[in-house]
């Protein structure tokens, strides 16, 4: 039995499970941390919701350890993680710096294009765009292109564009939310995603949408979104590009539990797309389904993600 795996309820204190807040995915987080509280409540944790958009941060300073599932900024981009570090208590996920970079998808294709990971071709845009170069740049009307804002998760603000003269419109509806926003081709051989827990690559789920995309009902309110795992690929495959996905989570500076999601194309290429460290945990939520194609129950899940909180 691992030192984690020994933990005893008490060993954990009283936990605050931050949920809610006051970014565009906060129906998300609160359904995250509903379904989080009520494991840790069955394992006979002391944990209670702390919603920092009706209460006091300086509130915190009465629990011991913090479970973040917050969504979005606020929650996701390194602010509550400085909060708690300055209060000098224990939190989930990544540090303040993994997190700003891991909620900003252009800086964090930045980063993974200059160590050599592969990533789709992109585009920073903003209202002096020339948008009919970056159009034919991208591939239009050929390919596909997606809109989608640098800092915001849940496919909020996104656009799948299909014809020359249409990146302005998605680029303003994508502006809504982010004053960044970023263009990229559409990589058209599926899509997949790895779970990180720890220092391990969990197996990795294939996610086949029945509508256009994976958008927000595709991965909240539909239920005829198909997720695989097994996801399909041999298995010397798989075990490459789950190690792959850990170094990319790594390269951001990840700790404690998180997600890597990345394309492949018809000829079977990877090209990383994004890195989430503070991912869902609905019950539409792709980290638990790959913990339980490892063997790990959901609550058992919880109790090893805050059994890994970390101080700063």
């Amino acid at each position: 039995m691992s030192e984690i795996d020994a933990m005893k309820p008490e060993d954990f204190g009283k936990v605050a499970v931050l949920l809610g807040g006051r970014s565009a995915e906060r129906d998300v987080s609160l359904n995250s941390g509903s379904r989080v509280l009520a494991a840790l409540s069955r394992r006979g944790v002391d944990a209670q919701a702390f919603d920092p958009a009706e209460r006091k941060l300086d509130e915190l300073s009465a629990f011991d350890r913090a479970f973040i599932a917050l969504h979005g900024r606020h929650g996701e981009d390194g602010t509550i993680q400085g909060a708690l570090e300055l209060m000098g208590i224990p939190y989930t996920g990544s540090g303040v710096m993994a997190s700003a970079l891991g909620m900003d998808k252009w800086r964090t294709k930045l980063l993974w294009r200059s160590v050599g990971l592969p990533v789709p071709e992109f585009a920073l845009l903003d209202d002096a765009s020339d948008f009919a170069r970056i159009e034919r740049e991208l591939g239009l009307p050929g390919l596909p292109v997606f809109v989608k804002p640098a800092r915001e998760g849940s496919s909020i603000g996104i656009s799948k564009v299909r014809r020359a003269g249409e990146l302005g419109a998605a680029y303003r509806t994508a502006r809504q939310y982010d004053d960044k926003v970023i263009a990229e081709r559409a990589i058209l051989g599926g899509e997949y995603t790895v779970a990180i827990l720890g220092d391990s690559a969990l197996p990795i789920v294939k996610i086949e949408p029945a509508n256009e995309f994976y958008d927000y009902d595709a991965k909240y309110l539909r239920d005829d979104t198909a997720y695989l795992c097994p996801c399909g690929l041999p298995e010397a495959r798989e075990t490459a590009l789950r190690q792959q996905a850990l170094e990319a989570f790594r390269i951001v500076g990840g700790r404690g539990w998180g997600r890597v999601d990345f394309l492949m194309d018809e000829a079977g290429a990877p090209y990383f797309l994004e890195v989430n460290t503070s991912p869902g945990m609905t019950d539409h939520s792709l980290v638990p389904m790959s913990a339980r194609a490892a063997g790990i129950s959901y609550d058992d899940l919880v109790l090893r993600v805050l059994a890994l909180a970390a101080p700063g």
